[in-house]
């Protein structure tokens, strides 16, 4: 069993920056960063491989967030740029996946989520 503890969320306005943090207590191979706005199905961001060598992000995020990993602190960020009202969400962070994948039933883990808000 890993646990998960994001930190970094908060309100910012459009345009603005934020990093997100992801603390495990234990090394998992894949991932990732996934968001849950109200009404809607949790859609994954950005996820990552074992190293950090290979990463996957959506579309909507693409040139604006980076995922990164200092495996040696058990530590996943987000950093966060040009960020957009669309952006507005709680942000999950996801470990224990078998495969570099978006999809949020790929991992085993879950913490209980930092909220972004965007304003415009």
């Amino acid at each position: 069993q890993v646990q998960l503890v994001e930190s970094g969320g908060g309100s910012v306005q459009a345009g603005g920056f934020l990093r997100l943090s992801c603390l495990a207590s234990g090394y998992t191979a894949y991932m990732g960063w996934f968001r849950q706005a109200p009404g809607k199905e949790r859609e994954g961001v950005a996820v990552i491989g074992p190293g950090g060598g290979l990463t996957l992000y959506a579309d909507s995020v693409k040139g604006r967030f980076t995922i990164s990993e200092d495996a040696s602190k058990y530590t996943l960020y987000l950093q966060m740029n040009t960020l957009k009202p669309e952006d507005t969400a709680m942000y999950y962070c996801g470990a224990g996946g078998s495969w570099l994948a978006l999809k949020s039933d790929v991992y085993k883990y879950w913490g209980q989520g930092t909220q972004v808000t965007v304003s415009s």
